[in-house]
């Protein structure tokens, strides 16, 4: 009976012995699946520590099982791969993004260089047609300072007057003129300037020329170089005193010179080439004979400011001149529509 005990015994202790590190087993799996689940916090904070109950190798099973199986690892790793993942992809976006804004800053440029090309051709056509549109202009007509339209392609004459001023006869010549649209050229004596300064003046408001014929009308070729320096300037100076401008052309008194007179004058001095005579004979037909019988395009035209009979005249030519389709221009006006550079020391005659 003892014996039979003894065995009974002994098969329980073994029993236990043999059941247990099964028990330990389950325990230590249970503990890692309590973290998956979310039992006590007490578990969890010791499984999250690395401090499972038990033994150094239920403590490294709990670890090997909690670093290889758990939640929280799984979750980390999936984060990091999330976020390597996320920055690989934003830093590509950030590459892709610096890229698209390069090509768009090298869109926008070339866009912009084409577009700065695109103007600076059509400022430049714009440019050569206006060139193209003045060159036209100036091959057809001339503008004067004064506004007024001179064609080169049609026939024109200078009408000059000498010895005034003098109103009695100026006027009516300025009047007559104005109605034909015609201008004249009045080379003037400078001493006799002063006492008419209001009809110098009417000459320059209406786009009349003024010009120099001496102080004194004295024949120059008879005056030494300082004489004849005084007699023009003297001149320029008292018609620029009267009228606020200063001559630019001159006229020899008697159309008079020598090599004397020529180097000393400093200025462009106008001959003519059609002579009415008009101080000689004072006859308002004889006067206008010569001129209408004779003028031709690019004439230079002589008379005198100081007789009845030259007004007389200018009233019959000026109309029948402009009914040929002359235009009455100024000197200066006639030279620069045939291109002509008036040069101080040369004499002029006709301007063709």
């Amino acid at each position: 009976m003892k014996k039979w005990k003894m065995r009974v015994l002994a098969t329980a202790v073994c029993a236990m012995f043999a059941v247990q590190p099964v028990w330990a087993a389950s325990a230590v799996i249970t503990a890692g699946q309590g973290i998956t689940v979310g039992e006590s916090g007490e578990a969890q904070g010791e499984v999250g520590l690395g401090n499972a109950p038990g033994n150094s190798e239920n403590t490294a099973s709990v670890s090997e099982q909690t670093s290889v199986g758990s939640a929280p690892q799984d979750q980390t790793a999936s984060r990091v791969i999330t976020m390597g993942e996320n920055t690989e992809s934003e830093s590509g976006q950030d590459n892709e993004t610096a890229e698209n804004k390069a090509q768009n800053n090298e869109t926008q440029s070339e866009a912009t260089q084409e577009n700065e090309a695109v103007s600076e051709a059509s400022a430049a056509e714009n440019q050569a047609a206006e060139d193209a549109a003045a060159s036209a202009t100036e091959e057809t007509q001339t503008q004067t300072s004064t506004g007024r339209q001179i064609d080169p392609s049609k026939p024109m004459v200078a009408l000059t007057f000498d010895d005034g001023p003098q109103p009695s006869v100026g006027n009516r010549i300025m009047d007559c003129l104005a109605q034909y649209g015609g201008k004249a050229t009045f080379f003037m004596v400078g001493s006799r300037v002063g006492s008419y300064k209001t009809e110098v003046q009417r000459m320059v408001a209406e786009g009349h020329e003024v010009a120099n014929h001496t102080m004194d009308h004295k024949y120059l070729q008879k005056l030494g170089a300082a004489q004849i320096q005084a007699e023009v300037s003297r001149g320029n100076d008292a018609i620029e005193a009267a009228c606020g401008v200063r001559p630019t052309l001159l006229r020899l008194p008697g159309g008079n010179h020598n090599a004397t007179v020529v180097a000393n004058t400093h200025m462009p001095m106008i001959q003519w080439n059609v002579d009415t005579l008009d101080w000689k004979t004072r006859n308002a037909d004889k006067t206008t004979a010569a001129v209408l019988n004779h003028v031709k395009d690019g004439d230079v035209v002589l008379m005198h400011e100081l007789y009845t009979s030259t007004a007389d005249a200018v009233e019959r030519i000026v109309p029948e001149l402009a009914r040929k389709g002359f235009q009455m221009v100024t000197v200066s006006e006639m030279a620069a529509a045939r291109g002509k550079s008036l040069q101080a020391g040369h004499l002029y005659s006709e301007f063709r």
